[in-house]
């Protein structure tokens, strides 16, 4: 089967630029839903390592330990404010971040970077460490 020259100019060119369009056109990152301290156009990787460096590490809980169940699913709603826990993260991140800002003079402060007073400063892995030694 002889191939047409033509056809095969055609695909060449053709090719590039359509890998060219499909990159420029890719979907924007999830955009999450009810954040009040976190930037809302934070990555799904950096939300991930908060969540698993300094939560679930510095407090030694699970997800379910701030975040409730959608009562229908049974799957944990993210965006739900339904337990007073993650009130309570929010206000100890604005606490670390002031804390950051005020004494130790990092300007733009923030949860997931490499500051001087973190969740892991106070809990040590622990929920509550003011009962860690009763």
């Amino acid at each position: 089967m002889k191939i047409n020259r033509k056809f095969l100019l055609i695909i060449a060119l053709a090719a590039p630029a359509g890998i060219v369009a499909a990159t420029a056109f890719k979907p924007p990152d999830e955009q999450y839903v009810n954040l009040k301290v976190l930037p809302k156009n934070i990555s799904s990787r950096d939300l991930q390592k908060i969540m698993v460096d300094d939560f679930e590490d510095g407090l030694g809980v699970a997800c379910n330990f701030c975040h409730s169940a959608d009562k229908n699913t049974g799957q944990l709603d993210f965006a739900a404010d339904g337990k007073p826990e993650k009130e309570i993260a929010r206000e100890m991140m604005r606490t670390t971040i002031g804390i950051n800002k005020k004494f130790f003079k990092i300007k733009h402060p923030m949860i997931g970077q490499a500051l001087t007073v973190t969740c892991n400063t106070c809990h040590n892995g622990v929920a509550f460490p003011d009962k860690a030694n009763e």
